[in-house]
C-alpha cells in the first residue's frame, strides 16, 4: 500500500513538471522581441491626398452611429470608424452595418486604455484582441489603429508594427465629446480645411446635428469624403 501511494505521488509530480514545461515552452514560443523599428503615426494624408477623411471613434451611443451612417449615405460620403473592441463585441450587428455600407473599420483598442502608460507587451495585449475580434466579425483584415485620446509611446508604435497596423492620429479635433455647441463643432471641422486632413469625431448628439452642414461645406468646396486608407493611398 505504501509503495502504491509513493508511486501515485511520483506520477503526480511528474505530470506537474510536464505541464509546467509545456506552459513555459508555449509562453516562450509566443514571446515577441521588440525591434524598436516602427512607422511614425499618420496625422494627415499629406501631399497627393484625394480628399478629407472623417474619423469616428466609437465606444458608446450606438443609436447615434446608425444616424451617422444614414447621414453619410445621404451625402454619398465614406468615413473610417475606429471601434472599441468591448463596444464591437456588444454591437456586432452595428459593426457589420458600418462595413456593409462601404465604410472602413479600424481598431480603437479593447477597453479605451491609456496606451502611453503601457509597455510594448501591454500594448500588444490591449490591441491584438480588438483586431482579432473585428477580423472575425467582419471576415476581413484590420490595418488601422487609433489610440484612445491620442495617447501612445514607442511601445505602442512597435506593437502596431508587429501587428501590421498603421497608427492613425488626426489633423483637427472637433472635441465633440466635450462641447455641445453645434456651431463650434462645425467650425472646428471645416475652417480652412484642405485636402488630406483627418477630422476626429465621435457619435455624440451634437455631432449628429452638425454633420449635415459639415458634409455640405466639404462637398461644396470640391473635396471628396473618403476613408483613411483611400486617403493615404492604401
Amino acid at each position: 500500500m505504501k509503495n502504491k501511494i509513493i508511486a501515485i505521488v511520483v506520477n503526480v509530480i511528474l505530470c506537474l513538471i510536464i505541464v509546467a514545461t509545456c506552459v513555459v515552452g508555449f509562453a516562450g514560443g509566443n514571446a515577441v522581441e521588440v525591434s524598436g523599428e516602427h512607422d511614425e503615426p499618420y496625422y494627415s494624408a499629406g501631399e497627393g491626398a484625394c480628399g478629407i477623411s472623417l474619423m469616428f471613434n466609437v465606444y458608446q451611443n450606438t443609436a447615434n452611429v446608425y444616424k451617422i451612417l444614414d447621414i453619410l449615405d445621404e451625402y454619398g460620403a465614406k468615413a473610417t470608424f475606429f471601434l472599441g473592441g468591448s463596444w464591437a463585441d456588444d454591437n456586432v450587428d452595428c459593426t457589420r452595418e458600418i462595413a456593409s455600407r462601404g465604410h472602413e473599420v479600424g481598431s480603437h483598442g479593447y477597453f479605451h486604455k491609456d496606451h502611453s502608460a503601457m509597455n510594448y507587451r501591454q500594448n500588444i495585449d490591449e490591441i491584438s484582441p480588438s483586431v482579432k475580434l473585428l477580423n472575425a466579425i467582419l471576415n476581413t483584415k484590420i490595418t488601422l489603429f487609433a489610440p484612445p485620446s491620442g495617447a501612445f509611446n514607442d511601445g505602442t508604435l512597435s506593437a502596431c508594427a508587429y501587428l501590421g497596423l498603421k497608427t492613425i492620429m488626426w489633423s483637427r479635433d472637433t472635441i465633440d465629446w466635450r462641447d455641445s455647441d453645434i456651431n463650434l463643432i462645425y467650425s472646428r471641422a471645416t475652417e480652412n480645411i484642405t485636402s488630406g486632413e483627418f477630422v476626429l469625431m465621435h457619435p455624440m448628439d451634437v455631432t449628429v446635428a452638425a454633420l449635415p452642414n459639415i458634409l455640405s461645406y466639404i462637398k461644396s468646396n470640391g473635396l471628396a469624403l473618403v476613408t483613411v486608407s483611400q486617403n493615404i493611398g492604401e
